[in-house]
């Protein structure tokens, strides 16, 4: 970015704040001066808050009353291409900056100087006398393997007081040490040998590496079936990254995918990564944000917020399951990390790789125009291959009404089992049934705050609304007509699917895999890695299991509802549910025994399920894309949601008719508006929402439509508005 190299004690600074002010303040330059990008802590009112010194003050306020930054933080300065990456990726989004800059500051405890702290971890003795509260913390501290913790952490991790870490101190059983606090990862050697590829795999990974070896951007798309190892195509070119001297990021849409992928990473390199993600503790999210902006962390395996991260030569960023909805973000800042990561790339000189078995269409069509290139794998590593697919057609089944594995399903699951091998039932339903109705009056038990049912999770004897979060006790007495014990489960959850897998084969080991059932992602990620050991007959599992997991002993999976994906009017619908099929079908046969993976379907002729069990990827997307481009809509058009939403509804209406009336901006620019309208789900949390859609020509300028567009309309009270660029889900 333009601009002085650095300022002088006394000059006018501009420092952009996590607050939401909406604008960079001005400062003056503190004792000793500031660099541009440089972490400061300012006075704001009664209050020192975090900003960055993002440029040369305006000079437009008294300047009497302007004030001194307080201190220059002891951290790397914001690079100029970060600084340009949170700027463009707020004009994209249309983003405020304040709420870009807290991204890019998910770490406590920046301004603390380098120092030494107290920290716990596992020791070897037992303690004398076990209690409740002993028993948590060292269930923790197993739990989390050999990390360490400070004292907070750990007694509030462990639902303890800090007294009973001390008294486990004492006993041995807890060892108490001092560490640096921020420590350098291990480096990783990228010559270590990997392992042997085939034809096409050493192909695609000499065509990236010579790529990362250019030090310019480009985007790959790297697509391969399930099971073909494109993860160790795009580790070659990590290790081509590590050898430049650069540094890489690897995306993973889902946590539970990183315990695996570590232990690969690992095996490759000889040393752990850097991991980022919601499950890493506070102490070490700090650890990792400043060693990536001082360059001592090689490799970061995070999720989407990765990208915030201050990397201080970033070379490469691979998007794993590119196509994953995970990507997107949903709240506050709404953007989607596959698109961030490719402007990110852009601006640094960097590589990106988008693997995915099933890319998205919008993947797909910047390949057919020629903005990305293509790298195919086109068979499985080693021996596996390819399952068969095969539809069963549930009209023909004569199933009860309150039960979901067909007869046909169920005797190759026979099979199976019979032949020591693991099957998998899929279906894509949290909890236990997603709708509590009263056989009384017909009354459907729906949540307090928001315009969605509530769904059954048995296992918490609960019911949980997936929208807000909120739960309440699993009633007895029907809150419309006060009937006594006439509330009924309707529909299958991954929880009830398990309990009638467990009456189907008693004999059987039956694991349910859903996201909401583990207290930790660790838990999760230790459960999985022991079905991949064998340690379970029967796997039961939502979306969670369709991608990343290798089960070697998997031969069977059953799709208990396929049709589920196809219902609504989402316009990725034929998309996902293509994705999301053809993903978990890949999870059969990963080794040497041949898989099979059925589709239980009412609809078997549907366009959708026949090209699932056909496998013709190409024609699919090639007849998704006619229709999208047809409708002019992404990735052939561009779209954009406006959700406004309050405690009012009229006052939420009002609005939304205002705004539809005011179309001005967006005519100029041919683009349309639809609605206002009701949301899908209408109330979340208790607010009213109404949605508005604007659709417009692919060249359309539509950032700058939409900010003059809703400028026009001031938010009064607690109404507010969410401007949601190329939106992903419309409820």
């Amino acid at each position: 970015m333009d601009g002085p190299e650095y300022f002088d004690q006394g000059e006018l600074v501009a420092v952009l704040t996590t607050q939401p002010l909406g604008r960079a303040l001005d400062y003056r330059a503190p004792e000793g001066g500031c660099h541009p990008g440089a972490f400061v802590e300012v006075p704001l009112g009664p209050r020192k808050v975090l900003g960055v010194v993002w440029g040369p003050g305006q000079g437009d306020y008294d300047l009497s009353k302007i004030r001194s930054v307080i201190r220059v933080l002891d951290a790397a300065p914001m690079r100029d291409e970060m600084r340009s990456f949170l700027t463009r990726a707020a004009a994209y989004t249309l983003t405020p900056m304040p709420a870009m800059l807290r991204l890019a500051t998910r770490a406590p405890g920046l301004g603390d100087p380098p120092s030494m702290r107290r920290v716990y971890r596992r020791g070897g003795a037992a303690p004398d006398r076990m209690t409740d509260a002993r028993r948590r913390v060292l269930e923790t501290l197993a739990e989390y393997g050999d990390l360490s913790f400070t004292l907070k952490e750990l007694a509030e991790l462990a639902g303890v007081t800090p007294s009973v870490v001390k008294g486990l101190v004492d006993a041995g059983a807890v060892l108490e040490e001092d560490s640096p606090r921020d420590l350098p990862f291990p480096a990783l050697d990228p010559d270590l040998p990997g392992k042997e590829l085939t034809a096409d795999q050493a192909a695609g990974a000499g065509v990236l590496a010579e790529a990362v070896r250019s030090e310019s951007y480009g985007t790959t798309l790297l697509r391969g079936v399930t099971g073909s190892g494109k993860t160790e195509v795009y580790l070659e070119a990590v290790a081509a990254t590590l050898r430049a001297g650069r540094q890489a990021l690897v995306l993973l849409p889902e946590i539970a995918l990183t315990e695996q992928f570590l232990h690969r990473v690992e095996a490759r390199f000889g040393a752990k990564p850097a991991e980022w993600h919601s499950g890493a503790t506070m102490t070490e999210r700090r650890r990792i944000w400043r060693m990536v902006g001082q360059g001592r962390a090689q490799l970061v395996i995070g999720a989407r917020s990765a990208l915030f991260l201050p990397f201080q030569n970033l070379g490469l960023i691979v998007v794993d399951e590119e196509h994953d909805t995970s990507y997107k973000q949903e709240d506050g800042v709404l953007y989607h990390a596959r698109d961030m990561a490719v402007l990110r790339a852009s601006i640094c000189g960097a590589q990106v790789v988008l693997a995915s078995a099933t890319p998205a269409l919008e993947t797909w069509a910047n390949v057919e125009a020629g903005k990305y290139r293509r790298l195919d794998l086109t068979s499985r590593f080693g021996d596996a291959v390819m399952p068969r697919m095969g539809a069963i057609d549930m009209r023909a089944e004569g199933l009860p009404a309150d039960r979901w594995v067909s007869p046909a399903l169920k005797r190759e699951v026979d099979e199976r089992l019979a032949r020591g091998e693991q099957a998998m039932l899929f279906i894509n339903r949290r909890g236990y049934a997603p709708v509590t109705l009263c056989r009384a009056c017909g009354h459907q038990i729906g949540c307090d705050h928001c315009d969605a049912r509530m769904v059954e999770h048995r296992f918490l004897k609960r019911l949980v609304c997936h929208q807000c979060g909120e739960s309440k006790p699993m009633p007895h007495i029907c809150p419309s007509c006060e009937a006594e014990d006439r509330l009924a489960p309707v529909g299958p959850g991954v929880e009830r699917l398990g309990e009638e897998a467990a009456a189907l084969w008693p004999e059987a080991r039956v694991a349910v895999l859903s996201s909401d059932m583990y207290g930790s992602a660790r838990a999760l990620k230790a459960e999985i890695a022991g079905i991949a050991a064998g340690a379970a007959d029967i796997i039961i599992g939502t979306q969670l299991v369709a991608k990343g997991h290798n089960f070697p002993k998997l031969t069977l999976v059953g799709v208990i509802d396929a049709d589920l994906g196809l219902m609504g009017s989402d316009l990725r619908a034929a998309e996902r549910t293509f994705q999301l099929m053809r993903q978990v079908a890949g999870r059969a046969g990963r080794a040497e025994a041949p898989g099979v993976a059925l589709l239980q379907t009412y609809q078997p002729e549907h366009p959708v399920i026949r090209a699932i069990l056909a496998g013709n990827e190409e024609a699919f997307w090639s007849a998704e894309a006619q229709e999208r481009r047809q409708a002019g809509v992404p990735p052939y058009g561009r779209m954009a949601g406006i959700i406004l939403s309050g405690p009012d509804v009229a006052q939420v209406f009002d609005a939304g008719n205002l705004l539809a009336q005011r179309d001005a901006p967006l005519r100029r620019i041919g683009a349309q508006v639809f609605g206002p309208a009701p949301a899908p789900i209408a109330r979340v949390r208790g607010r009213h929402r109404v949605r508005l859609l604007v659709k417009a020509e692919k060249s359309a300028p539509l950032q700058e439509a939409l900010a003059q567009w809703v400028a026009q309309v001031k938010l009064k009270g607690d109404l507010r508005l969410a401007v949601d660029i190329d939106p992903q889900s419309f409820y």
